[in-house]
């Protein structure tokens, strides 16, 4: 069992989403962050006073696998984010162990509890 946390752009998360369900994952958590990688500080100017927007709007993607949809998510989500512009960050996977998933409703544990 793994995790994959997936941080991209905002304007990439339906296309992310689109193929992810075409690779039959369904089940996924979707939030709104803050960050910064390698880009530039946007300026802008709001009522007459200078303002660096240091922090940048992101999107993160949890999603919770057995092993054999791993490698499916990664190349769902790289499909997609990478784009064709070089030169703008596309954003960053990580993949987790999973020590233990428990549903709660059932209490069904283990790569059963994932589905």
């Amino acid at each position: 069992m793994k995790l994959i946390i997936a941080i991209v752009q905002p304007q990439e998360l339906p296309a992310i989403k689109e193929a992810l369900l075409r690779k039959k994952i369904h089940k996924f958590t979707v939030s709104n962050v803050l960050g910064r990688g390698m880009e530039t500080p946007i300026h802008e100017i709001y009522r007459g006073i200078a303002h660096d927007i240091k922090l940048l709007k992101k999107v993160r993607i949890e999603i919770a696998v057995n092993d054999e949809y791993v490698d499916a998510a990664v190349d769902a989500i790289c499909s997609v984010a990478k784009g064709v512009d070089e030169e703008e960050g596309r954003g960053k996977i990580f993949v987790l162990p999973i020590e233990q998933c428990i549903r709660i409703r059932t209490g069904e544990t283990g790569p059963t509890a994932i589905g």
